[in-house]
């Protein structure tokens, strides 16, 4: 028998578990960007006239919200499955 190192290990580790924890990340990021390209969708940075709701409900906000919400409640779980059905 031949005994197998972790660096053996980490090589033969699927590509679909880490490509899906990365699509969270990288959703917040693509948020975070858009909200620096483009301040003026935020609100948040000049609230004067504004309500609760125009100033949540915000284009790049959202996409980071999703993004956040992705990576916990779907990558996370489904990674985790793919990794152990291996």
């Amino acid at each position: 028998m031949e005994a197998t190192s972790t660096f053996e290990h980490a090589e033969r580790r699927s590509w679909r578990p880490l490509a899906l924890s990365a699509i969270g990340p990288l959703t917040v990021l693509a948020g975070i960007v858009w909200a620096i390209a483009q301040p003026y969708r935020v609100t948040l940075l000049d609230a004067r006239g504004v309500g609760i709701w125009d100033m949540l409900v915000q284009p790049p906000l959202l996409v980071v919200a999703v993004g956040l919400l992705f990576h916990l409640l779907v990558a996370k779980p489904l990674a985790r499955l793919l990794e152990d059905g291996r």
